[in-house]
């Protein structure tokens, strides 16, 4: 698991997150959970994610899309969140995001909220993932 130490960017990194807030003021029917759910999230609690993403093939870009993947948070802060990446991107050659890379993100980028059982956080990242 590795948290970047800056924010990524589609030249640096091949993805970018997107304010879900931002989509639902875009898209009025675009579901967002309450402000109030979004910033009360606890550690083993999933959070489904913008993400922009660009994907090249031998320098020349073949495809732009947003998908929607889940994180499951590790650390939550009082303004910020990090997570870790529970979904599959694929791959490409500048895509620089994999299953289990820690990414931090804010309230205002999810979208939806999920409580994977506590025993399959534990069986695919370890009890340590609780600090225990």
């Amino acid at each position: 698991m590795t948290l970047r130490d800056h924010e990524p960017t589609i030249d640096t990194d091949g993805w970018v997150l997107l304010s879900g807030e931002e989509h639902q003021r875009q898209h009025p029917t675009f579901f967002v959970p309450p402000l109030e759910d979004r910033q009360a999230l606890c550690v083993g609690q999933a959070a489904k994610l913008l993400f922009d993403i660009e994907t090249r093939e031998d320098g020349r870009i073949i495809d732009r899309g947003v998908d929607r993947m889940w994180v499951i948070v590790k650390h939550a802060g009082a303004s910020q969140y990090i997570g870790v990446l529970d979904s599959d991107p694929g791959t490409a050659d500048n895509l620089k995001l994999r299953p289990g890379d820690e990414v931090r993100f804010g309230a205002e980028h999810v979208v939806a909220i999920g409580n994977p059982p506590k025993t399959y956080v534990v069986e695919k990242y370890g009890q340590e993932f609780f600090g225990e």
